[in-house]
């Protein structure tokens, strides 16, 4: 005969919950959000914030034979705050033609170079999605491979191909094709090599990760009403990758704006790119304050394209 009441041996423990642990239920189900937003912007404050405010404030100061290298803003004597901005390293940098030389040539190597791999990159990308599943991999693996060793081991490896008696003239020469060996180490052509290597990957994968997201039934249509392929690549294919473009151009653009690796290695006494600037007035002239100044103003030039490239985003989620 069954009952309709069971038990109280056969009803399951109750489990209590301890004071701490009732406090984070209640707080991951009150602030649960709150707290996931303000982790990124924690990591923000840390690793941005910070130290971006305390180059801010090198920058305004003065140079001085002292460790740190530089004045206090902000002194305290006879009862009195006393706060002295110096605003002449931001001058020097309009006036010196040094710095705006090398602002200048920083933002055309730069430019070019992303250019180049985006020229090169598309139809690397290209060839990787449209590939077997197999080679696909073996591909990818490919472009990948060369950011697993060192970047310095890599830029050595190019002073080796092109030096005077490197790899490339050897080639050259054994084939007839020149009859001297070419000077290209130590000059802005080999910086234009190095750039364009070193950042061709952070070009191909975000390309590569468009390609492999279009409809291709939209090009199966363009087709069949006529269009040419050509025509076809730039009024649909381009246009639906733009997203990778753009990305791709930022992720090589900005990176390559403040290089000293490659401009310092490969490039000779005319290559004067902001990054070798701003590793001489720090170590070599110890001109900390210049320096800090050389850097926010750099900052201040990348902010461009990463606003253009924020406000395209927020209008491609809002189309969406």
């Amino acid at each position: 005969m069954s009952t309709l009441f069971t038990s109280r041996s056969d009803r399951p423990p109750i489990q209590r919950v301890g004071k701490f642990t009732a406090w984070l239920y209640r707080l991951r189900g009150v602030h649960g959000r709150k707290l996931v937003i303000a982790l990124p912007y924690l990591w923000l404050i840390c690793l941005f914030l910070l130290p971006f405010l305390t180059v801010f404030k090198i920058s305004l100061a003065e140079m001085a034979r002292a460790i740190p290298p530089f004045t206090d803003l902000m002194t305290w004597a006879d009862d009195k705050l006393d706060i002295a901005l110096n605003f002449a390293n931001y001058f020097q940098l309009f006036d010196d033609p040094l710095y705006i030389d090398a602002y200048l040539q920083s933002l055309q190597i730069a430019a070019v170079s992303t250019i180049c791999c985006l020229i090169i990159g598309y139809p690397l990308a290209w060839a990787v999605a449209h590939s077997s599943s197999s080679t696909r991999n073996i591909l990818l693996l490919l472009v990948i491979l060369p950011s697993w060793t060192s970047f310095l081991i890599r830029v050595y490896a190019w002073m080796g191909i092109l030096k005077e008696n490197g790899v490339l003239n050897n080639v050259l020469l054994w084939l007839g094709v020149i009859d001297h060996p070419l000077i290209i180490l130590h000059t802005n052509t080999a910086v234009y090599i190095g750039v364009v290597y070193s950042y061709m990957p952070f070009m191909v994968l975000p390309i590569y990760t468009a390609l492999t997201r279009i409809d291709y039934s939209l090009v199966e249509a363009a087709l069949d009403l006529g269009a040419r392929p050509m025509k076809t690549f730039f009024k649909i294919i381009v246009p639906l990758t733009k997203g990778g473009i753009i990305a791709g151009s930022m992720l090589v653009f900005i990176p390559a704006v403040g290089e000293f690796v490659i401009p310092e290695l490969l490039g000779g006494p005319d290559s004067i790119m902001i990054g070798r600037v701003l590793w001489q007035e720090f170590f070599n002239n110890r001109d900390w304050p210049v320096a800090s100044a050389v850097a926010i103003l750099m900052l201040l030039l990348l902010i461009v394209p990463i606003m253009l490239f924020h406000k395209y985003q927020n209008k491609e989620l809002g189309a969406h």
